[in-house]
């Protein structure tokens, strides 16, 4: 039903109570995205060119699995809506494949690579059954743009806030809970964020409804796919969100790298109890939250595609001028980072505010609305994003003659240092480019709103 009261204004509890959930995925992506290349090589002794083939292949599952969870979320029906109920059903299962993934089983080396395929692959099957859902739902969450701009915001500031969860707790917690056993401490930590993010996704669940009520789902899987590909903006926005992830990941999974081999750290402690690894990645985090929080500020001034555009350049240059900072200057580094990653904030929080524009876009083009058909391809997308940010660095790694827990060549520092900052800042750059094929602006959107409310009045009319 399409009510007067749909388009009101999204309530203050009800954006924190959306904004919950992407902070309960981040307990899980932002601990994977800055230590698990780093555990599986130097905590459970997996070859770095091995743990990148893994993390590559394994997208095989994904390419499958994203878009068929989409096709299952638009033809659900239940008193909970299409897409709320994966937000209760699934949150268990996902807690306890990320706990599995940690649990670090003393096998052969043969036995470790094939145990890291089958648990990482069962946690991104959980990923996706609870994400997928959880990112269509803002197509529903509210007809009125602006307010799922608001949602998205929202979204993001809480991403960020368990970015900095991770960034700032999870290395004292390991070394902490760990007691000197690494191992131990990965387990025990992942422990600890599996039960906060399960909470999570269940207030989540309880706090938003859906207001947009689509007509029964009835065209086929290939009428989608085809409807899809027609949309041009979408295409572009999946090439920008692919390389833009591929730089965020990449990045992320070379910080702990380049702080104990070309930074030569040794958990030196610079703040209270943060080592310069913890402050680094809390820092940037908080570079990140301010982001999503100017991103509503920004967007009212400027095109969403042009900030997008803005924001990945900007990002590119400071990073390829990070690459002649010595490593005294740990400071700099520290500023450099954290002022990049405040682009990010503002990119990613656009991006999905974005996606669901071109689900929009799409309805008004086919008269379908396949959000979640829409959302998991693009969600697709960035996870293939972050395997390959996740994995470029692995091969990096084993190119340069990367020996883990030895002192570094020349060779191999210099591709760490390739890999934490030259890798990004290509892909950023060539990100924002991409962005310039884009075509919904705000005029644009402002016309699909109003037609696509007045055909969902007119079908509320006829059912009664």
């Amino acid at each position: 039903m399409n009510s007067k009261s749909d388009t009101a204004p999204l309530s203050f509890g009800e954006k924190v109570g959306y904004g919950l959930g992407d902070m309960a995925s981040n307990f899980y992506m932002g601990f994977f995205g800055l230590f698990l290349l780093y555990y599986y090589t130097d905590v459970y002794g997996i070859s770095p060119a091995a743990a990148a083939t893994m993390l590559l292949v394994t997208k095989v599952v994904d390419a499958i699995s994203d878009p068929a969870m989409g096709l299952i979320a638009d033809r659900t029906d239940s008193r909970w809506g299409k897409y709320r109920p994966y937000l209760l059903w699934t949150a268990v299962p996902y807690a306890l494949f990320g706990y599995l993934l940690f649990l670090g089983p003393e096998f052969s080396d043969a036995g470790k690579l094939i145990y890291a395929y089958v648990t990482y692959t069962f946690v991104m099957l959980a990923y996706t059954a609870i994400n997928v859902p959880y990112s269509a739902l803002l197509a529903v969450i509210s007809p009125v743009a602006e307010e799922r701009t608001k949602a998205t915001q929202f979204r993001f500031v809480f991403a960020s806030f368990g970015g900095l969860c991770v960034g700032a707790f999870a290395k004292p917690l390991v070394d902490w809970l760990g007691n000197g056993d690494d191992v131990a401490g990965f387990r025990l930590t992942i422990i600890l964020f599996a039960v906060i993010s399960v909470v999570l996704f269940w207030i989540t669940f309880a706090s938003t409804r859906e207001r947009i009520k689509p007509k029964r789902h009835n065209s086929s899987v290939s009428g989608d796919f085809s409807a899809l590909l027609k949309n041009v903006s979408w295409l572009v926005l999946v090439a920008t969100g692919i390389l833009f992830v591929v730089g965020l990941i990449a990045r992320y999974s070379s910080i702990i790298f380049y702080l104990k081999y070309y930074m030569q750290d040794e958990s030196t402690i610079v703040f209270l109890f943060f080592d310069k690894t913890a402050f680094l990645t809390t820092c940037g985090m908080i570079g990140s939250l301010i982001g999503a929080l100017i991103t509503p500020i920004l967007a009212a001034r400027f095109e969403k595609h042009h900030l997008v555009i803005g924001m990945n350049l900007l990002h590119g240059m400071l990073l390829a001028a990070c690459y002649f900072i010595s490593p005294e200057q740990y400071a700099l580094i520290v500023a450099v980072h954290s002022l990049g990653i405040l682009t990010t904030g503002v990119v990613i929080t656009l991006l999905f505010s974005m996606y669901t524009d071109c689900s929009e876009y799409g309805e008004w083009k086919t008269g379908k609305n396949a959000a979640g058909l829409t959302v998991s391809a693009s969600m697709f997308s960035l996870k293939f994003g972050s395997a390959v940010g996740g994995a470029l660095p692995g091969f990096i790694l084993a190119g340069f003659g990367f020996v883990a827990n030895e002192v570094q060549t020349d060779s191999a520092i210099t591709g760490i240092r390739m890999m934490f900052n030259v890798l990004p800042a290509a892909f950023f750059l060539v990100g924002g480019l991409i962005m310039l094929l884009y075509r919904i602006d705000r005029a644009t959107l402002a016309h699909i709103e109003s037609e696509l409310h007045e055909r969902r009045e007119a079908t509320e009319e006829l059912a009664q």
